[in-house]
């Protein structure tokens, strides 16, 4: 699959809507919302089978996704707030709780779930500057000194990452209320 050239012009996304997808423990795409498709500007046949990180943009530092990694393979839940890109390069910014969905019968991770809202401008704004020191980081000590740089500001503010997403992104009330009825809909926790 062609990856497109970012440009410099975001996707409006519609703040009552969601985007969803489910991919395989190997983050391939095995399903997407009508919402997905359309704002990704790509078709069904286009992505069902490819890895998710198709749609990355690549103003987001690698370390995030390793962390979404680690803990998504530890079992556990995340939010993130994530800098996506379009079939035709333009980005758009969206909340996300990434969910694994357990097997009933043995209890293994069988998939992850990807429930999207767009992102709220003050949590853009904050999340773009460290983004930026994240890459720079990474461009020139590469993706672990990219997280020990995470790990020290994170301790500079006295919080976990879930603590400061949950802050930068407002996971209280409505909010809060959006994600678990996705969750519940869907069959996740």
């Amino acid at each position: 699959m062609e990856r497109p050239t970012p440009i410099n012009e975001a996707v409006k996304l519609d703040k009552y809507k969601y985007i969803m997808s489910r991919t395989d423990t190997k983050g391939t795409i095995e399903f997407g919302n009508d919402y997905f498709f359309e704002i990704s500007g790509y078709t069904p046949n286009e992505l069902i089978g490819q890895p998710h990180n198709a749609i990355r943009h690549p103003d987001m530092p690698k370390v995030i996704f390793k962390l979404m990694w680690d803990r998504l393979k530890q079992g556990k839940n995340i939010f993130a707030v994530v800098k996506n890109m379009a079939k035709d390069g333009r980005y758009y910014w969206v909340t996300t709780k990434f969910e694994i969905k357990k097997d009933s019968l043995d209890g293994s991770i069988k998939s992850y779930m990807a429930y999207r809202q767009a992102a709220k401008p003050q949590a853009i704004s904050a999340i773009s500057k460290l983004y930026n020191e994240l890459l720079d980081i990474e461009k020139n000590g590469g993706v672990e000194a990219s997280e020990k740089y995470l790990s020290g500001y994170l301790d500079s503010k006295r919080q976990t990452y879930d603590e400061f997403i949950d802050d930068l992104i407002g996971n209280k009330g409505a909010f809060k209320l959006f994600f678990n009825a996705m969750a519940k809909m869907f069959g996740g926790k």
